[in-house]
């Protein structure tokens, strides 16, 4: 029972971090993560971006043995958001991408007129961003006309968001902190 909000409202704020703004789509925030990107590749021996970079890199490493998305039920929002970096880590998902879909919340957030400037908000945006980056769990079974197949996803929503959020803010705090004005400007052809 929230106290807070209507039941639509609660809704929206466990998948979007905010009771009204919705998430950014991909329409608008790709250009933004493609920019991140780039700039990272141009200053990967910067200091604070090698940093950045250690840190997603050390969070992939330590999130323990990867869990299957069908057996996420009844673990805890701790337990589901390491078993979600584990997911990136068995993806091969490289910690520049991780980085640099913070990076793009960072930057659309900038640009936003009506942005909402809440921390709980940044971090759920990017953890949806790289929650879509290895989500589910595909499994298939057998040969020709026998073949089954099983494709589980785990929701993006709730308190999970939140600890992957709040972990790969920690791992960037130092570089947006020190280089966050270097960031690249809204480019005319993202209008």
């Amino acid at each position: 029972m929230d106290t807070r909000f209507c039941r639509s409202h609660a809704d929206h704020y466990a998948r979007h971090g905010s009771a009204y703004k919705p998430s950014y789509g991909a329409r608008e925030i790709n250009p933004y993560r493609a920019s991140a990107l780039a700039w990272l590749e141009a200053n990967q021996s910067d200091t604070y971006v090698a940093n950045a970079v250690d840190r997603v890199a050390t969070l992939l490493r330590t999130s323990g043995p990867h869990i299957e998305a069908f057996r996420l039920r009844g673990l805890s929002p701790q337990e589901r958001a390491k078993a979600a970096w584990a997911r990136l880590r068995k993806a091969g998902v490289d910690p520049r991408r991780v980085v640099a879909a913070w990076l793009a919340v960072e930057m659309i957030i900038r640009d936003d007129p009506q942005a909402e400037r809440k921390a709980e908000f940044k971090q759920v945006q990017a953890a949806k961003l790289i929650h879509k980056m290895a989500s589910g769990t595909h499994k298939r079974w057998g040969e020709g006309a026998n073949v089954k197949e099983l494709h589980v996803y785990p929701r993006s929503r709730g308190r999970i968001l939140r600890h992957v959020g709040e972990a790969l803010e920690e791992a960037c705090e130092l570089l947006v902190e020190h280089r966050g004005r270097d960031l690249p400007e809204r480019q005319a052809d993202r209008a």
